[in-house]
């Protein structure tokens, strides 16, 4: 028995880790996907955003961005929070020296005493395992801080990448707006021709007139546009566009972006190791776990020891000297007796608290499943919308090229022509819309499967020994 006490014991009850509470597969998963395409979190970023614009737009918000930054400084908060909790399972030896001058109580006269030594102050030995569940719950907190870093960087590498597409549709939708102005500006200058010859009535130089005023509008709306995501971006990078890739941006088009691997979407239950959010829920339901191990241990009694070695003498020369060594030991035994419901309510809230991190962690899986299956949905029919798309706007294009051949001609009206430019407009924008809803879905997808953190990721750091 005096072993096993000595050994110590654990009152933390066994983990188990819950059933995911997701189907077993996914509705849609990706059956055009080939067999030797590897998982999204096995890909390192760089060689799946192959752009070498975009890559170095990730590396500089690797290297800059403040939430990542903040992640990090939380993992080593957390390091050192776990030191300390780990520090209490050891003796904490002080260098002591005193001195005192009081009455003597048979004399009266005054006495002095001076002491130098080593010291131990109240260390508590972990029979019953208290301290070790603290340190295993700390240890909990530690690595669920590590993977909520994981995920950060996970986050922002999709964000810096889906804010690079959306700077490239910007560029887009304002040359169609430009070129459209353009068009509806020539439009104006031929209907008051025109109107000027009795060829064509005011109604329809009043009509020119308004579309052009309304591509206008459009026209600064997405200058705007262009401009709030460009500071979006920036915030991401942690610093200004780099003006070479900020120039190189007019003449950027979504049709010629290169193209990003295919992704298997595997099962459901590869999140639980694919995805840093999860992993980072599940330790913190170990963590919860570990709590009510301390909490049980709370109810045992605890022995703590305080013990001295030193020389003492009534004259500082006579320290050191032969028979001035001394030694002390002090155990102390505290048995809980009344503390008015207190360790019972501490182990209520942290069964309590167990209960939460199994609905969190649960929570994580059901969601992670939920943006899986999103991305999947949008692989499956946004290839499709494109293509109708892209043959809406041909034949918008054509329409157009014919009404406005046969307004010259006065066999059609202007109205008829108005009506082709307004269709080829709206076109046009939906497929460049379109186009970057499909591009920013592959981005999801790469992201919500795990992909954007290796272990090569930068200032890895490694995890503590227990």
């Amino acid at each position: 028995m005096a072993a096993a006490l000595l050994a110590g014991c654990s009152f933390i009850p066994t983990y188990e880790r819950p059933a995911a509470p997701v189907p077993q597969a996914y509705a849609l998963a990706g059956a055009d996907v080939p067999a030797t395409a590897r998982a999204a979190a096995d890909i390192d970023w760089k060689e799946y955003f192959s752009d070498p614009r975009l890559q170095r737009l990730i590396g500089v918000a690797l290297g800059n961005n403040r939430d990542l930054r903040v992640a990090m400084l939380n993992v080593e908060q957390a390091r050192a929070q776990f030191q300390i909790q780990r520090a209490g399972q050891y003796p904490t030896v002080n260098a002591i020296a005193s001195g005192t001058r009081q009455p003597s109580t048979a004399t009266g006269e005054y006495t002095n005493l001076f002491q130098v030594g080593l010291g131990i102050t109240a260390w508590e030995i972990d029979f019953f395992g208290r301290i070790a569940a603290l340190k295993e719950q700390a240890l909990a907190q530690y690595l669920a801080t590590e993977e909520a870093r994981k995920s950060a960087q996970i986050s922002l590498v999709a964000a810096v990448a889906s804010g690079w597409l959306t700077l490239m549709a910007d560029e887009e939708l304002l040359d169609i707006s430009r070129r459209t102005l353009a068009t509806r500006e020539e439009s104006v200058k031929l209907t008051r021709l025109r109107l000027e010859n009795g060829v064509s009535s005011e109604l329809d130089n009043s009509q020119a007139l308004s579309l052009a005023q309304a591509a206008r509008a459009t026209y600064a709306q997405q200058q705007r546009q262009r401009m709030l995501d460009e500071n979006a971006l920036v915030l991401l990078l942690g610093q200004a566009l780099p003006d070479d890739i900020r120039a190189s941006l007019p003449s950027a088009r979504l049709a010629e972006a290169v193209p990003m691997q295919p992704l298997p979407a595997g099962l459901p239950s590869d999140l639980l190791v694919r995805r840093p959010d999860i992993r980072m829920a599940e330790q913190q339901l170990i963590g919860a776990n570990a709590n009510i191990g301390a909490a049980r241990a709370a109810f045992f009694p605890r022995v703590s020891l305080t013990a001295q070695f030193g020389t003492v003498s009534d004259e500082l020369s006579g320290l050191f000297k032969g028979g001035s060594w001394a030694f002390s030991l002090a155990p102390q035994l505290a048995l809980p007796l009344f503390d008015a419901g207190r360790n019972q309510a501490n182990l209520e809230a942290a069964r309590a608290g167990r209960e939460i991190a199994v609905a969190q962690y649960e929570k994580s899986i059901q969601t992670a499943f939920r943006e899986v299956s999103d991305a999947l949905a949008g692989q499956a029919t946004l290839q499709e919308q494109l293509d109708a798309q892209r043959a809406q706007a041909q034949s918008d294009a054509k329409r157009l090229e014919l009404s406005d051949l046969r307004y010259r001609n006065g066999v059609a009206s202007y109205l008829d022509l108005l009506d082709a430019q307004r269709s080829l407009f709206a076109t046009e924008q939906s497929l460049v819309l379109t186009r970057l809803q499909q591009l920013q879905n592959q981005v999801v997808l790469y992201k919500v499967l795990g992909g954007g953190w290796t272990e090569q990721a930068p200032q890895e750091n490694a995890t503590p020994r227990s």
